[in-house]
């Protein structure tokens, strides 16, 4: 019987006999190189200096003095936007494929440059708010995108929220969970996070968060980004954060159409060998079945394609009304909006209001002020908005979701607002743009907006030629 013997690999080397040559000088072995790695906290992924430079908090780490400008934290290893996904393609000939085995099971398809510039494969995006605010993050998205190729993007947002992605090709999931509930179930609330970890998301993005909501999100290990509360409901939550910003207000939603600016410049800030990442514009997509859709009810409605004017912003207390939450005061009554639907009607050019309706209640109400013979719509998801704002002539609504997405296909708007300084932070782009025009009230009032400014700014509205629609 033979006793086994190590294996080559583990057997403890052994020292081999060297003959020593008089008179020559012994030659000393070769100093090792060490490279120093960017720890998780060490300023940006590739070592460049953060855009947004914070003062550190001595309570974190008293030794750490943050990155050295001198020394090349990446060295060889860095250059350029990150490749595809290395990841081999799955085998058609295989009817299981390839197995996906996650991340850190197979880190000899990964390079040493990936990991040392902080390449992102996975990420999501956990977004509260409604529909309005779920709009506005579509410019992060596709900045993701941009930024990291080959990123894919999961989506954590509301119910109302949640139906807003269906316009956005970017994102691959939408998830329904309610970052705003207070008090969320527990099994919901566990589930969620055990998908979360289970996908291995790189970075998370995380918008309106305190302390209580920072903790157990921190466990799945990815990166994490986001917004905390500036009052004591958020103390504590930047300790989990790999980094956070602080908006000037509680309400994330008052800084308008800029509310997610400080996210969009860190993500897009300037690495080794990548320039400064420009901050894209609002756009949305939508499907060829959608638009046929839509088509169809507005055709029943009695109206033509690109022969009505879009009135969007009807006083309800539906949440289908699609308003911020940084304005209250974005709805009208409907006797303000029957002498403005009437002016459209009178222009003489062939045009005719198409009322959009939050809830089947306001049906007896539009019949009764506006006219039976006024077109009407039932219309609560932004997608089939989208297509009848794409398909009309105009738009004339109130500071809801309908003015950001005719601005998103760029059709002509006008936008009613409670006062001047509304208008500036939620539509910024009106003075460059003049397809958008703003109506706002000198009281500070919607309901005391002259109605009579409005009919002149509605007369500016041009049904489409002839050849345009063949062309559509």
């Amino acid at each position: 019987m033979q006793t086994p013997t190590m294996s080559t690999s583990m057997a403890t080397p052994t020292a081999t006999p060297t003959t020593t040559v008089p008179g020559a000088a012994a030659k000393l072995p070769a100093p090792r190189q060490c490279y120093l790695l960017p720890g998780r906290r060490a300023g940006l992924a590739g070592g460049a200096p953060s855009a947004s430079s914070k003062k550190k908090n001595p309570w974190l780490d008293p030794f750490d003095d943050g990155p050295d400008e001198d020394f090349d934290y990446t060295g060889v290893y860095s250059g350029g936007k990150q490749e595809e996904d290395p990841r081999p393609p799955e085998d058609p000939a295989n009817p299981y494929g390839f197995l996906r085995f996650p991340t850190a099971y197979m880190p000899e398809l990964d390079s040493l440059a990936s990991k040392v510039r902080g390449d992102v494969r996975r990420a999501c995006c956990v977004v509260s708010g409604g529909v309005y605010e779920n709009v506005l993050f579509f410019p992060v998205v596709q900045l993701l995108k941009d930024r990291y190729p080959g990123v894919l993007i999961d989506v954590v947002a509301s119910a109302r929220g949640k139906q807003v992605y269906e316009m956005c090709k970017n994102v691959r999931y939408a998830n329904v969970y309610d970052p705003d509930d207070e008090w969320p179930e527990p099994a919901e609330y566990t589930h969620q996070l055990g998908v979360m970890k289970v996908l291995r998301y790189d970075p998370v993005d995380q918008v309106g968060r305190d302390r209580a909501r920072a903790v157990p999100l921190h466990v799945i290990g990815a990166r994490e980004v986001g917004y905390v509360y500036p009052n004591v409901n958020g103390a504590g939550a930047g300790l989990f954060l790999t980094e956070m910003f602080k908006p000037p207000t509680t309400n994330l939603s008052d800084g308008g159409y800029y509310m997610y600016q400080e996210m969009l410049e860190w993500l897009g800030r300037p690495a080794k060998g990548v320039p400064q990442q420009p901050i894209p514009p609002l756009r949305v997509s939508i499907s060829k079945k959608l638009r046929a859709i839509v088509e169809d009810k507005y055709s029943r409605a009695g109206v033509e394609k690109s022969k009505y004017v879009v009135v969007h912003g009807i006083e309800s207390d539906s949440v289908a009304n699609m308003k911020s939450r940084g304005d209250d005061d974005c709805l009208l009554p409907l006797e303000q909006w029957a002498e403005i639907a009437k002016e459209i009607s009178s222009g003489g050019n062939g045009l005719r209001p198409l009322f959009v309706m939050p809830h089947e209640k306001h049906r007896e109400e539009i019949e009764d002020i506006v006219g039976k013979e006024t077109s009407y719509l039932f219309i609560t998801t932004p997608g089939q908005l989208t297509c009848l704002i794409n398909d009309s002539a105009g738009v004339v609504a109130t500071n809801t979701a309908a003015v950001q997405l005719a601005n998103a296909r760029d059709k002509p708007c006008v936008a009613l607002f409670s006062c001047k300084e509304k208008a500036r932070v939620f539509l910024p782009y009106a003075e460059e743009k003049r397809s958008c025009t703003i109506v706002a009230s000198t009281t500070g009032k919607l309901g005391d907006i002259d109605i009579e400014a409005v009919k002149n700014a509605v007369k500016d509205f041009q049904p489409a030629p002839s050849f345009a629609l063949a062309q559509q």
